[in-house]
């Protein structure tokens, strides 16, 4: 602030003395008096603080030089640094505890799941603000009603999600989900001005090889464990071949659905946060919220609620401890969803994106020591192709803003010509 008050202070000063010395400058000669000599010297004066301020430009100009760059370089990188490091260990937690979650074998209410986990979130971050410790604005129907498709796109984010990680490993659901990377990229050159270099499309081409390597791990390792015949030595039959294959294929489809879902929420999500000027929590408490109605409603309709449906999604065994991990999960979102739109507000929807790739190798390998995913050369391969094409990505974004800041510098003019 301080800077730019000095800033305001010399443009002031300057428009001052151009006010006291310019009628002067401009004044006829035939109206000056017969001794010339003070209007010599206001000449000369008038000339000095021409002179004078020319420099006082030429200070403005560099001051605002100064500004721009170390806005430029400080800033960013400072304010991205704990947004990126807070939705990594927020995603690990969702990925893992969802996992956990829908992994029973036959839970099939998902909708029921996500509703709670919205109506924890929401009394959670109620709570959170009664406390003091933050603060958003109170809940408006024009602003529910502009922000209702971006949680409709959150609804869909999550329950794809949720079936997908029901049929597909975590190590395979990570690394597909690179390939939303690809989608959000071409979206943003679409609807925000943004481009492609040569470097990014390599990085995209790394993406989808180990989207088929894990692909194809994938399917060997469901052929191999569905059949018992295969540690025999024996003929695999044909229905256990087609039942392996079409829970795979049902879990890719889901994926394909998630990728294309997400990359719609991210670029709609951040279209509509300049246009509402919702804050992070604004958003977060409004995703949540909108989502509930709408989660109840496809529960009730889709899922199954008779007594014998509900036993077996919560048997009374495991009861007590799902139950506390659905309301743990429910608390965590509020993590997930803040850190989302705050790393989305602070950086970019690529740069989330890419960030979310970085963090693909730490969540596949959770899933491997926590559920016991299977660590095959495929599935090892696959994960370490997809960390390296998050990297590439890295540097490739990384070169880019600097290409378009030295375009930018080479545009606007930082000296005035005299």
């Amino acid at each position: 602030m301080t800077r730019f008050a000095a800033l305001d202070r010399i443009l002031t000063l300057k428009h001052r003395e151009l006010e006291t010395f310019w009628p002067l400058h401009d004044r006829p000669e035939r109206v000056q008096s017969k001794s010339s000599a003070p209007f010599t010297r206001l000449r000369n004066v008038s000339t000095m603080s021409s002179r004078e301020s020319k420099d006082q430009e030429q200070d403005v100009v560099e001051m605002k030089k100064a500004i721009a760059t170390g806005s430029a370089k400080e800033g960013p990188a400072v304010s991205s640094i704990p947004p990126i490091v807070c939705y990594c260990v927020a995603s690990i937690l969702m990925t893992v505890v969802n996992k956990f979650v829908v992994s029973g074998r036959e839970f099939n209410m998902n909708f029921l799941l996500l509703c709670i986990q919205s109506s924890v979130c929401v009394a959670c971050v109620f709570v959170v603000k009664r406390a003091g410790v933050i603060s958003f604005r109170d809940f408006d129907s024009k602003d529910a009603k502009a922000w209702f498709p971006i949680s409709f796109l959150l609804v869909s984010v999550i329950y794809t999600g949720s079936k997908s990680l029901q049929y597909l490993s975590i190590p395979v659901y990570t690394i597909f989900k690179n390939l939303t990377i690809i989608l959000i990229a071409y979206g943003e050159v679409i609807w925000f001005g943004g481009r492609v270099t040569g470097l990014t499309m390599v990085s995209f081409i790394f993406m989808v090889l180990s989207s088929v390597i894990a692909a194809w791990s994938d399917i060997g390792d469901a052929l191999a464990v569905g059949d018992p015949a295969v540690a025999e030595g024996l003929a695999w039959s044909l229905s256990t071949v087609t039942g392996a294959l079409s829970k795979l294929n049902i879990g890719y489809f889901w994926m394909l659905v998630n990728c294309l879902t997400s990359a719609a929420y991210v670029l709609t999500m951040r279209k509509r946060i300049k246009a509402t000027g919702f804050s992070d929590w604004d958003s977060m408490f409004y995703n949540n919220l909108l989502s509930i109605p709408v989660l109840a409603l496809f529960s009730l309709i889709a899922e199954n609620w008779t007594v014998e449906n509900l036993g077996r999604n919560f048997p009374e065994e495991t009861r007590n401890f799902l139950l506390f991990a659905i309301a743990f999960s429910g608390a965590a979102a509020v993590g997930i969803s803040y850190t989302t739109a705050w790393c989305v507000r602070v950086t970019s929807s690529t740069t989330y994106s890419m960030v979310g790739a970085l963090n693909k190798l730490p969540v596949a390998a959770s899933g491997m020591i926590f559920f016991g995913d299977a660590v095959t050369v495929g599935s090892v391969s696959a994960v370490s192709v997809g960390f390296f094409a998050g990297l590439v990505y890295a540097v490739a974004k990384n070169n880019q803003k600097k290409a378009d800041a030295a375009a930018q510098q080479g545009i606007i003019p930082m000296t005035r010509n005299s």
